[in-house]
C-alpha cells in the first residue's frame, strides 16, 4: 500500500512534471524549427523573386529586345526549377507560362495573387496545403505596358522542409525518451530505496505494536531511514523497560497488597474465633491490623498520587508555609521507629523561620517518603542525618543515612516510575517518582547521591517565598 501510495505521487508530482516539460520543450522545438524553416524558405523565394524582378524591368526597358521571347527563355530556362516553379499570369490570372513545361488548361486557386491584387504593394504570400500538397507561393504584379504578362507567381514544395523538421522533432524525441527511462530508472532505484525500507520499518512497528519489544532494525544507510531505524530501535527498547517495569511493578505490588491483607485476615480470624482470646492477644492483633492497614492505605494513596499525576490532575494548594514544622513533624513520626531499629536519628532542628511557598501536605508527604527510604536500608548501628537550613534565595533539605546505598548502575533509574533496584524490599517503586514529581511543582528540585554499601544522600532544594516566586508557582500550576 505505502508503495503504491508513493509511487503514485511521484507519477503525479516528479514524474509528470518532467512530462509535462519535455512535451512542452517538444512542442516550442517543433514549433520554433517549422518558424524557423518555413521564414528561410521564404527569404530564399524572395530572394529568387527580386532577382528576376530585375531582369524583367531590364527587358522592359531595353527597346532592342524582344521581351516577350526574353521572358518566355527566362521561365522555360529557370535556373531553379528543380526547387520552385515559376509562372506568368495575365490580369485575369490564368497561367500563361510555366517552368515546368506542363500546358495548364484550368485557371488555379492562387489565394495570393488575390492577396496580391488587394495589396498596395502588389505582393502577396501563402503557405498551406494546395491540392493535397504543402506549398509557399509568392506572387508579384509587374506592370509592362502593351504586354500580356501581368504578374510572376513563384511555388516551392515544403515537403522537404516538412520531412527536416519531422527528422529534427523525432531526434528530440528519442532525446526525451531517453531521458524520461533514465529518469523512471533512477527515480525507480530511489523509490525503491524508500519503500523497502519503510516496508521494513512498517512491518517492525507493527510486531512492537503487539508486544514484540525484542525485534530490531538494521540500519543500511546513514540517512533519515537509517536514523528512524535507530529511532524505532530506541523506542522499542524504551518500551520493552517500560513493559518490564510494569510487569515488576504489577508483581511488587501484588505481592505488597497481599502481605498486609493476609495478616488482617489471619488476625480477623484469631480475633473473631469461637475462643475468646485474651487481653494481650487482643491488644496485639489490633495493633497488628491497624498497622498493616496503614500500610495498605499508604500503598493506596501512592497509588492515586501516581494516577494524579499521569492524568495532570494532582492540585497544589500553595499557600506560605514553616518549611521546619513540616519536617519536624515528619521526623517525629519516625523517632520511635528508629529507636526501636536501633538507628540514630540525627536532627538539629535550626531556630530560625524558612518560609517557602507550598503544600503543606504534599511537602510533608515527600519529607516521610524519603525518611522512610532512609530507615528501611538502613541496618542497626546505623545512622540518618537531616538537616535543613536556606542560602540566598533557596532552602535545602539534605537527608543522609549510612545504609547500604544504591548499585552505579540502579542510581539513574530510582526516580522513574515503578523502578525497584532490590525486588525483594518492600514498596511500590513509585514513592520516589512522586516525591521528585511534587518537589518540581514547587520550583524545585530532589537529587541523589549514593555510595554503594556506603550510604545516600537526598537533596531538596526549594525556592524561598517571595513575590517572584509565588509568581513563577502559580503560573506553573495553571
Amino acid at each position: 500500500m505505502a508503495k503504491r501510495r508513493i509511487t503514485k505521487r511521484w507519477l503525479f508530482n516528479s514524474f509528470g512534471i518532467i512530462l509535462l516539460i519535455l512535451i512542452a520543450i517538444e512542442i516550442l522545438s517543433a514549433y520554433g524549427f517549422k518558424s524557423y524553416y518555413y521564414s528561410g524558405v521564404r527569404q530564399t523565394v524572395a530572394s529568387r523573386a527580386d532577382l528576376v524582378d530585375g531582369l524583367l524591368k531590364k527587358y522592359a526597358q531595353d527597346a532592342s529586345t524582344d521581351y516577350a521571347t526574353e521572358v518566355r527563355g527566362l521561365i522555360e530556362n529557370f535556373e531553379d526549377k528543380d526547387k520552385m516553379e515559376i509562372m506568368a499570369l495575365d490580369v485575369e490570372g490564368d497561367i500563361l507560362l510555366s517552368s515546368s513545361g506542363f500546358e495548364v488548361t484550368r485557371t488555379l486557386y492562387m489565394p495570393d495573387f488575390q492577396q496580391a491584387l488587394e495589396s498596395e504593394n502588389g505582393e502577396g504570400y501563402f503557405q498551406g496545403t494546395l491540392y493535397g500538397e504543402n506549398i509557399l507561393a509568392l506572387t508579384r504584379i509587374f506592370r509592362v505596358s502593351d504586354e500580356e504578362i501581368f504578374a510572376i507567381r513563384y511555388v516551392t514544395s515544403l515537403a522537404r522542409v516538412d520531412q527536416q523538421i519531422i527528422s529534427l522533432v523525432a531526434v528530440i524525441t528519442v532525446f526525451g525518451m531517453a531521458i524520461i527511462f533514465f529518469v523512471v530508472l533512477s527515480s525507480s532505484y530511489f523509490i525503491n530505496s524508500i519503500v523497502v525500507p519503510l516496508g521494513k520499518v512498517g512491518q517492525t512497528a507493527r510486531k512492537i505494536a503487539q508486544g514484540d519489544f525484542n525485534i530490531r532494525l538494521e540500519k543500511e544507510n546513514d540517512d533519515e531511514i537509517g536514523e528512524l531505524c535507530e529511532v524505532i530501535n530506541y523506542m522499542a527498547g524504551e518500551l520493552s523497560k517500560a513493559e518490564q517495569l510494569k510487569n515488576d511493578f504489577i508483581s511488587s505490588v501484588s505481592h505488597e497488597l497481599r502481605t498486609p491483607l493476609t495478616a488482617i485476615k489471619g488476625w480477623a480470624e484469631t480475633l473473631s474465633g469461637e475462643e475468646m482470646p485474651d487481653k494481650q492477644t487482643m491488644h496485639k492483633g489490633m495493633a497488628v491490623i491497624g498497622k498493616e492497614t496503614e500500610r495498605l492505605s499508604g500503598m493506596v494513596e501512592e497509588l492515586l498520587d501516581f494516577s494524579r499525576i499521569q492524568s495532570g490532575r494532582m492540585a497544589m494548594v500553595m499557600d506560605r508555609m514553616d518549611l521546619v514544622a513540616e519536617l519536624d513533624d515528619a521526623v517525629l513520626m519516625f523517632g520511635q521507629r528508629a529507636a526501636r531499629e536501633k538507628i540514630h536519628l540525627r536532627y538539629e532542628e535550626p531556630e530560625e523561620l524558612i518560609v517557602v511557598m507550598g503544600d503543606h501536605n504534599r511537602l510533608k508527604q515527600v519529607f516521610v517518603n524519603i525518611l522512610d527510604n532512609a530507615l528501611k536500608h538502613t541496618a542497626a548501628g546505623g545512622e540518618v542525618s537531616i538537616c535543613v537550613q536556606h542560602t540566598g534565595e533557596t532552602a535545602s533539605v539534605v537527608i543522609a543515612d549510612t545504609g547500604e546505598g544504591i548499585k552505579p548502575e540502579d542510581l539513574p533509574q530510582v526516580k522513574t516510575k515503578f523502578y525497584k533496584g532490590d525486588s525483594t524490599k518492600r514498596g511500590s517503586g513509585i514513592g520516589l517518582a512522586v516525591a521528585d514529581e511534587i518537589v518540581n511543582r514547587h520550583g524545585g528540585s530532589l537529587t541523589i547521591e549514593s555510595v554503594y554499601q556506603k550510604g545516600t544522600t537526598v537533596t531538596i532544594l526549594l525556592p524561598l517565598a517571595g513575590k517572584r516566586v509565588e509568581a513563577e508557582i502559580t503560573e506553573a500550576e495553571r
